[in-house]
């Protein structure tokens, strides 16, 4: 009896996997295999098209790179699947697209036939068939053409789509951008006539009041106009449009420190008049006379601190209203006016005074 070996019992499902003693030993009778660990080893792999993720993502290890489709589709066609994910470091060819108003478009007989008349640097223009051989276009858009302008011959709806609607009146035209002038030049230009007026505009962010404070300006008989580079409206398609070819007769000046380009007009013996609502002076009280800068202030804030200190006077327009306050295009209007209209009454009339002579 004690020579028979001893039974184990192994095929019993409940205990597989357990482990069991044989004389002292630990042995585990069915051990599970770990598949996950021999597939994780690409060296033990034979065939390495088993592991299709690692070899796609090492173009390195890819001898044939057409088995890459998905870099292939991103390269070759650009437009499907997510295009906007696909695309997003990719350039794709431009194709010409339409000027935008605010860009360079300037649109309105009057505008392109001011910009035509003083040869300003246009691009392209676009014209109806009608107005192309009218005779005030005609020769100007020849001499366009020899100085390089192209001259389309298009319909009133193309033109429609270019303006985006707008009133075109049958012409439209890229122009270069606008050149300004140094302020030196300015004040140069402005004192070779009689007590010059120079408009400042102070922060004026919207072109529609900048365009209609230099169609004003220029008809009064200002000389130029200085603008800040900074938190302002520059001169754009739409301040050209409002202007409505005033700019083409009329300078303007750029600067950097608005508070020292007024420093710098003192010193060229400019009196400093600034608009405020606050203002010290009733405008029709103030005696306007010699050269003269007029500030404007912006639409919402007015003048700012350092404008108003640089200002030799501060003045008002006496409003009856509940209004607080006027706009910077109707502020601007009414105080030029004032200024032509004293200069107006102390300028000497020769024809008035023959006639009082011989009505005496």
């Amino acid at each position: 009896m004690s020579n028979q070996p001893r039974k184990i019992k192994t095929s019993s499902e409940p205990n597989r996997g357990q482990p069991v003693k044989i004389k002292g030993k630990r042995v585990v009778t069915n051990p599970v295999r770990n598949p996950r660990k021999i597939d994780s080893n690409p060296v033990s792999v034979p065939n390495p098209t088993r592991n299709p993720r690692k070899i796609d993502i090492n173009p390195i290890s890819v001898a044939n790179p057409t088995r890459n489709p998905r870099k292939i589709d991103r390269d070759s066609n650009p437009t499907s699947g997510n295009s906007r994910q696909r695309n997003s470091n990719f350039s794709q060819p431009s194709t010409p697209t339409e000027p935008t108003e605010d860009c360079d478009l300037i649109y309105g007989r009057h505008p392109v036939l001011s910009a035509l008349q003083n040869e300003r640097g246009l691009n392209r223009i676009w014209i109806t068939t009608r107005l192309r051989y009218d005779p005030s276009f005609h020769h100007l858009l020849l001499q366009a053409k020899e100085n390089g302008t192209v001259i389309d011959e298009v319909e009133p709806k193309r033109l429609d789509q270019i303006t985006n609607g707008s009133n075109h009146q049958g012409v439209a035209a890229q122009i270069a951008p606008y050149t300004y002038i140094e302020l030196p030049d300015l004040i140069e230009q402005a004192k070779s006539v009689t007590d010059p007026v120079i408009i400042v505009a102070d922060g004026i962010t919207d072109p529609q009041n900048l365009g209609a404070i230099i169609r004003t300006a220029e008809a009064i008989g200002a000389q130029g106009l200085v603008i800040p580079q900074r938190r302002a409206s520059g001169i754009t398609s739409t301040v050209v449009k409002v202007a409505t070819g005033a700019l083409e007769n009329f300078a303007v000046a750029r600067v950097v420190n608005l508070s020292r380009a007024l420093e710098e007009l003192k010193e060229a013996g400019f009196w400093i008049y600034g608009t405020a609502a606050t203002g010290s002076e009733p405008l029709h009280t103030v005696n306007f006379t010699g050269p003269i800068v007029l500030v404007i202030g912006s639409e919402g804030e007015g003048l700012g601190m350092l404008t108003q200190r640089s200002c030799d006077v501060l003045v008002s327009i006496p409003l009856q209203g509940k209004t607080p306050s006027l706009n910077a295009s109707v502020a601007a209007g009414m105080a030029l006016y004032e200024v032509y209209r004293q200069r107006s009454l102390n300028t000497l009339h020769l024809d008035k005074l023959q006639k009082m002579s011989l009505k005496k």
